[in-house]
């Protein structure tokens, strides 16, 4: 989480903010391969990245850092993990939504806030697009949207759709390639405070339940981050240098000792995928949260037995070079 804007300022764009109807979206349930359109749509199996992307690397046999134990310790032995995201909460579902979309859709004007290290051009933002938290939140106010033709990933922070126009402002904004492995320019931050892409971070309905697997890493944030950043993240967001702090970036799993064959299924798949990928630091926020995307599909009952796993049964993945300036 970043600093709000200046209340007054956020009061009129709020105001501005359009009702989203996300029924003006075309949609399609996808077929083996080819991802759906539409909002949370699946992607039929389609995965992010290269195979050879850190976000799809499987981390189940990397060394423990020397300094694990205090790494956890500062964000919490005893705290549970907690799912942020699920069916029901505040009146609906809640989490990081996003939207498929097919390589015909118009791209429109976006106005950052910080556009010196925002990517410029069209993001093609179909009207109707789901923001988090929805059109009256004043919280991070992600938008994310995948072209499946052009197999791109288009991020937005604090974004805001433009009273009487199909134009968006945000803070910052990122374009990824989901077929390459090229990064952010070092020191980048990108619609997450880490410099990362959100999207293939998130816990989704159509891995879990559908697919039955995530084969990829999760992302989750922290309270009290540190100044510094470790692959693959680009930016990071503290002032604070205790090397006792996790870095943007870093990369926790479950011990392979953890026994989850209590849990029910859902929270099995998810174990799992912190066991074999583990989760990164993307952002900051409260302590062992992890993201995902919001589905009314989803059993609350059985996501909420993850918050029985304690921090202590995590350990930190070796980390790389830790970059501070």
């Amino acid at each position: 989480m970043r600093p709000l804007y200046f209340f007054a300022l956020a009061l009129l764009a709020l105001a501005a903010c359009r009702s989203e109807d996300s029924s003006a979206i075309p949609t399609s349930p996808g077929s083996p391969g080819t991802p759906g359109l539409g909002v949370n749509a699946s992607l039929q199996g389609q995965r992010p990245f290269p195979s050879d992307n850190a976000w799809n690397a499987p981390v189940d046999t990397a060394r423990v850092d020397p300094n694990s134990d205090a790494l956890i310790a500062s964000i919490g032995m005893t705290k549970g993990l907690h799912p942020d995201f699920g069916a029901s909460y505040g009146g609906g579902p809640f989490g990081i939504p996003y939207v498929v979309v097919s390589g015909d859709t118009p791209g429109v004007s976006v106005t950052f806030d910080y556009a010196d290290e925002s990517d410029p051009g069209a993001y093609p933002i179909p009207v109707g697009s789901p923001v988090e938290g929805g059109s009256s939140s004043t919280g991070d106010r992600h938008v994310l949207v995948i072209d499946r033709d052009h197999w791109k990933l288009y991020e937005l922070f604090a974004a805001y759709p433009v009273v009487g126009s199909a134009n968006w402002t945000a803070g910052s904004g990122a374009i990824f390639d989901l077929s390459s492995n090229a990064q952010r320019p070092a020191g980048w931050t990108s619609a997450d405070a880490a410099g990362l892409p959100i999207f293939p971070g998130l816990v989704r309905y159509d891995e879990v339940v559908e697919r039955g697997a995530v084969e990829h890493a999760l992302r989750f944030t922290v309270s009290h981050s540190r100044h510094a950043y470790v692959a693959p993240a680009r930016h990071f967001a503290s002032s604070d240098t205790s090397s006792n702090r996790p870095p943007m970036g870093m990369r926790v799993r479950l011990k392979a000792s953890f026994d989850v064959s209590s849990f029910p299924a859902s929270a099995r798949v998810i174990l799992q995928a912190l066991k074999t990928y583990g989760m990164i630091v993307a952002d900051n926020g409260s302590d062992w949260y992890i993201s995902g995307a919001p589905d009314s599909r989803w059993n609350d009952d059985e996501l909420s037995t993850l918050k029985t796993v304690p921090g202590s049964e995590f350990e930190v993945v070796a980390m790389g070079t830790v970059v501070k300036n």
